[in-house]
């Protein structure tokens, strides 16, 4: 069987194990719309490659620290399977080489759509850009809103979490990513 129709069967298994009802016209397909989103969309990054997707690089002329801000993203939480979204911004300090910018974008999609921890995704992308651009240093700031802590408990919450990271000659440097929102 191949990982479709297993995970079509675990989605439909799952819908009958909560009592869902399972003759209803509106939720017959809702199994193949779940395993598809889930291996399209959700947890299409698994198997990305950092290396690959920033493989393709540039002369860098100028020597500015490149910085990227707003960089929409989503993920999911291991501990849950519940979705996590908002947005990354990156800085490098270039060391003779550079990527385009869709090439950062496709890198946070990349190592985002999959089982994470924004911890990990944080320092997963800086250091992604260390080691892939041999970058003089990188900075990564993550801010996102997690379903897990939204839908948990009595009360609405609209907490987010906030992580931030530099590395290399970017450690300590603030000023190369926008502030935490208040």
């Amino acid at each position: 069987m191949s990982a479709i129709p297993s995970v079509e069967a675990a989605v439909e298994a799952f819908l009958r194990a909560l009592g869902a009802p399972h003759d209803d016209p509106e939720t017959a397909d809702t199994p193949r719309r779940v395993a598809a989103l889930w291996r399209e969309n959700l947890l299409s990054g698994q198997g990305a490659d950092a290396a690959a997707i920033l493989a393709e690089t540039i002369p860098d002329e100028g020597g500015a620290v490149v910085t990227v801000t707003g960089i929409p993203f989503h993920a999911i939480c291991p501990h849950h399977l519940l979705p996590v979204h908002g947005v990354v911004h990156l800085a490098y300090a270039p060391a003779g080489r550079v990527v385009g910018l869709g090439r950062l974008e496709a890198l946070v999609a990349g190592l985002s759509r999959r089982l994470v921890l924004q911890e990990r995704l944080t320092l997963e992308l800086a250091e992604a850009l260390m080691r892939h651009l041999g970058a003089r240093g990188a900075a990564c700031a993550v801010d996102a809103e997690h379903l897990c802590m939204v839908l948990q408990g009595r009360e609405p919450r609209q907490a987010r979490v906030h992580t931030r990271l530099a590395l290399g000659v970017l450690e300590g440097r603030a000023d190369v990513l926008p502030p935490v929102p208040a």
